[in-house]
C-alpha cells in the first residue's frame, strides 16, 4: 500500500464501520414501549355472557382487543384489556401456548384481562361458569369466535411488540365516583343485588402513561373497579358497557389507545346499572363521570421517566373449596388436595414491579376491601389490582360477606377462610419483592 492510499478491503472495512455508526443501537437497559387495537367485533349472532343465556341482535358499539407492551431491556410483559366478559384459564392458557409457540414470549409475560362488560360474546368452553351458575351454558359455545379472539389477540401482541419504541413511563392515581357498592341491604339484613351507598367502595383510579421521547403517547393505562353492568339482561346487543364507552373517549382525546384494567369489583357496580338500554343506563354519561377523571388525573402524572426497571413473579394459593362443589375436569390444574383430603382451589397470582410501583392481577372477582388492604400494607409508593386476569374461578369475597350471603358467595367456590388466605399471601410476597 502507498502511503495515504486506502486497499478495497480497507474501503469495505471503513464503509460498514461507517454504516454501524449511523443505524439507531439500543443500549442495554433502554426502556421501550407498545400499543395495538384489534377488533373483535363479530359478524353474527353470538351468546352473550353475564347474565341469563341470551344471544345478540346487533351491536350497539365495536368491541377491541387493546394490548401494550413494556420492554426495559431485561424483562418484557405485554398489558391486554379486552372488552370481554370472562373466559375459562384454559382458554388464556391455550393461548399463551400459541403465543409461545408462534413468537417465544412465554406465558408469564403475557397478562390478558377482560374489562367485564355484560354485552359481550361467550368466548370458548364455560369451565367454572358452568359448575357455578347452572343453567347459563347449555348450548353450545361458538369454536369460530374464539378462533377469532385467540388469532387477533395473537395479531395484537406481534403488532405491539413490532412497535416497541423509546419510551418513557408516568405513574400515578386519580379518583372518581362512577362506582358504588351493589349489595344492598334490608331491613331484616337480607343481601341482594342492587346499591349500597354506605358500603365499602374503592374510587382510586391507577394510572400508567406511556409516551415516546416526544412526549406523544403510546397508550394510556387505566386501572379502576367498575361492572360491565349499566345495561341490563334485556339489551342484547354487543356493547363494552361503561368500560368500552370510557376507553374510547379517552382514545379520542388522546390519540392514543386506553386500557380500561378493571379491579376489585366484584361488590362494586356502575352508579347506573342493569337498566334496558343506554339511554336508562346514563352510558353516555360515563364519559364524564370516569372518562373526564382518567383524563384529569393523567394530566397531573407530571414528567414521564425513561429509567424504567421491570420485575415479573407469580405465587399460587391455595384455599379450601367449599363442601361438596363440583368441580370440571379442564381445570385440573387450578384444583388440589391436602394430605387429609381437603379440596382446594388452586389460584395463580402474578406480580409485576414497574421502578417503586408494583401491579398484581389473579383470575378472579375480588372484593374491594381485600385489594384495599393489600394496598395499605404494600411497601411500594403505588399498587395496583387487575382483576379478572388470565381467566376466571370465580368471586372471591370477604369473610363477612360469606357470613351475610347473598349473590357473590354463592357464586364462588372459596370458603369464608380465601379472604386471610389470599390476603395474607399476596402482602407477604409483596414484601418480598426485590426493590430496583
Amino acid at each position: 500500500m502507498r502511503h495515504g492510499v486506502l486497499t478495497r478491503d480497507m474501503r469495505y472495512a471503513f464503509a460498514a464501520a461507517l454504516l454501524l455508526t449511523l443505524l439507531p443501537v439500543r443500549s442495554f437497559g433502554e426502556f421501550r414501549a407498545g400499543a395495538a387495537k384489534i377488533d373483535i367485533t363479530p359478524k353474527d349472532s353470538q351468546w352473550l355472557m353475564g347474565y341469563a343465556a341470551r344471544q345478540s341482535t346487533g351491536v350497539h358499539d365495536p368491541i377491541f382487543h387493546r394490548v401494550a407492551a413494556l420492554d426495559d431491556g431485561a424483562v418484557q410483559v405485554y398489558l391486554i384489556a379486552s372488552d370481554l366478559c370472562v373466559f375459562s384459564p384454559t382458554v388464556y392458557d391455550e393461548v399463551a401456548a400459541d403465543l409461545r409457540k408462534e413468537t417465544g414470549i412465554e406465558p408469564r409475560q403475557v397478562w390478558w384481562g377482560v374489562t367485564h362488560t355484560h354485552s359481550a360474546p361467550e368466548v370458548g368452553p364455560p369451565g367454572l361458569y358452568d359448575v357455578l351458575l347452572k343453567g347459563r351454558s347449555e348450548h353450545a359455545w361458538s369454536r369460530e369466535y374464539l378462533a377469532l379472539v385467540k388469532s387477533r389477540l395473537i395479531d395484537g401482541v406481534k403488532e405491539a411488540r413490532a412497535h416497541l419504541a423509546p419510551a418513557r413511563i408516568a405513574i400515578g392515581t386519580g379518583m372518581a365516583r362512577a362506582n358504588i357498592n351493589r349489595r344492598a341491604r334490608d331491613l331484616d339484613g337480607t343481601i341482594s343485588l342492587g346499591l349500597n351507598p354506605d358500603g365499602p367502595v374503592d374510587r382510586q383510579i391507577g394510572m400508567i402513561r406511556l409516551e415516546r421521547s416526544d412526549g406523544s403517547p403510546i397508550a394510556v393505562i387505566a386501572n379502576y373497579a367498575m361492572h360491565g353492568t349499566a345495561l341490563g339482561g334485556q339489551f342484547v346487543q354487543i356493547s363494552g358497557d361503561g368500560p368500552g364507552v370510557v376507553a374510547r373517549y379517552v382514545e379520542e382525546k388522546l390519540g392514543a389507545p386506553m386500557l380500561f384494567i378493571n379491579g376489585a369489583a366484584g361488590n362494586l357496580a356502575p352508579i347506573y346499572t342493569v337498566q334496558p338500554d343506554p339511554r336508562s343506563a346514563h352510558l353516555g354519561e360515563f364519559r364524564v363521570l370516569l372518562g373526564d377523571k382518567i383524563l384529569e388525573a393523567n394530566g397531573a402524572l407530571g414528567p414521564a421517566g425513561a429509567g424504567v426497571k421491570l420485575w415479573l413473579g407469580e405465587k399460587w394459593i391455595d384455599s379450601p373449596r367449599k363442601p361438596d362443589l363440583g368441580w370440571s375436569s379442564e381445570l385440573a390444574a387450578y384444583a388440589g388436595k391436602t394430605a387429609g383430603g381437603l379440596h382446594l382451589v388452586r389460584v395463580p397470582v402474578r406480580f409485576l414491579r414497574i421502578n417503586d410501583s408494583v401491579a398484581w392481577a389473579g383470575p378472579v372477582e375480588l372484593f374491594c376491601e381485600i385489594a384495599m388492604r393489600v394496598r395499605n400494607e404494600s411497601p411500594f409508593r403505588h399498587t395496583f389490582y387487575f382483576g379478572y386476569t388470565n381467566g376466571w374461578l370465580g368471586y372471591l369475597p370477604t369473610a363477612r360477606a360469606f357470613e351475610e350471603g347473598g349473590y357473590e358467595p354463592r357464586t364462588s367456590p372459596f370458603t369464608a377462610q380465601v379472604e386471610r388466605d389470599f390476603g395474607d399471601a399476596v402482602v407477604t410476597y409483596l414484601h418480598g419483592i426485590p426493590r430496583p
